[in-house]
């Protein structure tokens, strides 16, 4: 049987080799992927044709290998990725500053379990600096090119250090782009969700709370930890040690993890100009096409099962 791993590589990215992927015994069979590849090709508005057998792999992972579950997936996921804003005009030399202003960063040591931990601090700390809209594409961009390098993660930890923001940044925030990320991550987003840890929390952070909350779900409430300045409770959710220094572990400084960060965006330029044709077509689309109303007038329909420690 055939195997198409990717009509993406380039002799920049190196996508993880789908012998590697298999090796992790995932439970996942080329046979099922087969399946899911099948069942795209019935469905007229979905990019098939640019789809890769990793991100066919990615999906089926996140959803517990539930075929049914993964169709929903894959259509929400990539109907998401044609109608919001940040996954538009995806330029490295665009989010560069943003990458400069704020560490985005899956870091190389796991969590418990092997949870892949991604870590999020401000490197410059004016508000004035802050663009949040921006910020959700470059968190999207860097998490793309990392995950297309690892493949699958046994589990995904955000851990985002509150110290530098001060209640400026939060104005900063636009509600659209904060719903827009938090629906993606609670619907759509190729991975297993384990967790959301704000550290070095501000007095303050019950207004950023505020905001979130229309847009959370209990799932995702129910993983959301507050660990403020002090406290050790972290340790209990992953090794400290896998931080940058200033965070209190023993990896880079997090100007060693932006300069990282930055030369794998540039040197994935090409990833992104391939990207884009990932896309739904929707006036292909079965029925009615899709719009961002359609999608959030039916906020209260299926939601992305979340695995919960």
């Amino acid at each position: 049987m055939p195997v198409v791993e990717s009509q993406m590589t380039s002799q920049d990215v190196q996508p993880i080799s789908l012998e590697e992927e298999y090796r992790k015994k995932t439970g996942i069979s080329p046979e099922d992927i087969q399946k899911l590849r099948s069942w795209m090709q019935t469905q007229p508005h979905l990019p098939e044709k640019y789809i890769t057998d990793l991100d066919l792999i990615l999906a089926f992972h996140s959803c517990d290998c539930s075929s049914g579950l993964t169709k929903q997936v894959l259509d929400t996921h990539y109907t998401l990725r044609t109608l919001f804003p940040c996954f538009k005009d995806r330029r490295v030399d665009q989010v560069i500053e943003t990458a400069e202003t704020v560490l985005l960063i899956p870091l190389p040591t796991p969590a418990k379990h092997g949870y892949k931990i991604n870590y999020s601090h401000v490197l410059k700390t004016d508000p004035k600096s802050f663009n949040f809209s921006e910020t959700v594409k470059a968190l999207f961009m860097i998490i793309d090119v990392y995950q297309y390098e690892e493949g699958t993660w046994p589990g995904f930890l955000f851990v985002v250090d509150f110290e530098g923001i001060s209640l400026g940044h939060l104005g900063k925030i636009d509600l659209q782009s904060l719903q827009h990320v938090l629906y993606f991550l609670q619907e759509a987003m190729l991975v297993k969700l384990k967790g959301m840890h704000f550290i070095n929390a501000p007095s303050f952070i019950d207004k950023l709370l505020l905001m979130m909350r229309p847009f959370l779900k209990k799932e995702l409430m129910d993983m959301l930890h507050i660990h403020t300045t002090g406290s050790n409770k972290l340790q209990n959710f992953i090794d400290i040690e896998a931080l940058p220094k200033e965070a209190g572990g023993s990896y880079k400084s997090i100007h060693g993890c932006k300069d990282d960060v930055i030369a794998k965006l540039k040197k994935h330029a090409d990833f992104f100009e391939k990207e884009k044709y990932k896309r739904v077509t929707e006036s292909l689309r079965p029925g009615r096409p899709k719009t961002i109303t359609d999608i959030f007038g039916g906020i209260e329909g299926s939601f992305k099962k979340l695995e919960i420690d």
